[in-house]
């Protein structure tokens, strides 16, 4: 049965006054533009390093292209967002410090930024001439707009629709890296993705209690065991197609190392599995980068990766 996490009580925040703009308004943009979420863009090397032989990775110059383009179109995706969420992140323990939600840094001047990003984005893959890593960009660009103007209210679409973000990313460094990711490649990626997809919603419900609903008001149509199941599913499903994805690349060194290397990933998702149940405010991408068994288990994966490639 199911273990029921901590519910912490609502809080009571007193409101947060509109302030005048900083006069540190880099600072204020930097913040908006979530420095700590840009990791989430390395996704665009899991193709090329993936697809590594005898330690020759094809495509990277290409491929940090991918990176700088998709940090900046992450870049506007949360510059419209802290505008469109401005009222709820006033309403939330912690994203109401978020620039535009304490008066830091104007709307207009957010969604100026995210009009520049994107630009600069398009021009990224217009300069290398990758067709596919333009479509990917926009298409993320696409679902992420449409999903913080409605989507995010429809519970389970939602849910695909952040994970797709994921997927867009490692679809994106391919393409760029014209390198082809095998089936079970994708199938790996998208089930990480929907776990971390799963996993926020989880800490959300169980952390804020009532007033989650509040926040997210899809969060009404979940039920933390619900979650819960769904998160280890989901993990279940990933190991396998993990699996299956080790079996059938490289040499039989490389099979050999990439099979050893499910044990630290087995061990990371179990390790994700007990954090997201303590009922915690801190991010998932937090409890991911910052965690020290976590972080363990993620070098000795790479160790284990890099020797299955050499």
């Amino acid at each position: 049965m199911t273990a029921q996490p901590p519910v912490l009580p609502a809080p009571e925040l007193e409101p947060v006054p509109t302030a005048a703009v900083s006069r540190n308004w880099p600072a204020a943009v930097l913040r908006s533009s979530r420095p700590r979420q840009w990791p989430k863009n390395l996704l665009v090397f899991a193709a090329p390093v993936a697809a590594a032989d005898q330690g020759r990775i094809v495509g990277m110059d290409y491929a940090l292209v991918a990176f700088a383009v998709f940090t900046l179109a992450s870049c506007a995706v949360y510059f419209v967002n802290d505008v469109v969420d401005v009222e709820r992140d006033r309403r939330h323990p912690v994203k109401r410090y978020r620039p535009v939600a304490a008066g830091h840094l104007t709307e207009r001047h957010a969604l100026l930024l995210a009009g520049g990003c994107v630009l600069l984005a398009e021009a990224g893959s217009a300069a290398i001439g990758s067709l596919g890593l333009a479509a990917c960009v926009t298409g993320y660009l696409a679902l992420s707009f449409l999903y913080s103007s409605t989507l995010k209210h429809l519970p389970v679409l939602e849910l695909t629709m952040v994970a797709s973000g994921f997927v867009l990313r490692a679809l994106g460094g391919a393409a760029a890296a014209d390198v082809e990711p095998s089936g079970w490649f994708l199938l790996v990626c998208s089930l990480s993705a929907l776990l971390v997809a799963v996993a926020k919603r989880y800490t959300e419900l169980a952390a804020l209690g009532s007033a989650a609903v509040s926040h997210r008001p899809c969060l009404r149509r979940y039920t933390p065991v619900g979650l819960r199941v769904a998160q280890r599913t989901i993990s279940a499903l990933m190991v396998g197609a993990y699996l299956s994805w080790a079996l059938l690349n490289g040499s039989p060194w490389g099979v050999f190392c990439h099979l050893l290397t499910a044990v630290p990933m087995a061990a990371a998702l179990l390790r994700f599995d007990w954090l997201t149940g303590q009922g915690t405010l801190l991010r998932v991408e937090d409890l991911i980068t910052r965690d020290r068994p976590m972080l363990l288990c993620e070098m000795v994966w790479l160790l284990l990766f890099v020797a299955g490639t050499a």
